[in-house]
């Protein structure tokens, strides 16, 4: 006799934002208008409450489901990873000068 098969679990979507892990829900479409909301309500910084800080969190939520955010995001990364890259070498350039 065979044996039934196991469902597959599958492990939680998670963002990284400083270094904590944040699971986010199962859904695509919960995700979709997580992100849509923050983007959208980011907008609106100006209002008490409500911040800046919301449209890059949202964009990041965004980029798990959005191949054009995802390359944005990319991009983003890299060419911070290059500006601090940049930095640290001048540092280290100064200091080996001194």
């Amino acid at each position: 006799m065979e044996k039934p098969e196991e469902p597959i679990e599958q492990k939680p979507r998670t963002i990284s934002i400083l270094g904590r892990e944040f699971a986010m829900p199962r859904s695509r479409i919960a995700r979709v208008i997580i992100g849509s909301l923050l983007v959208l309500f980011g907008l609106l910084g100006f209002l008490p409450v409500l911040g800046f800080w919301m449209v890059p969190l949202g964009l990041l939520v965004l980029s798990y489901e959005f191949a054009t955010v995802r390359r944005w995001r990319r991009r983003f990364d890299l060419w911070w990873a290059q500006r601090r890259g940049r930095r640290s070498g001048l540092a280290a350039r100064r200091a080996r000068r001194d």
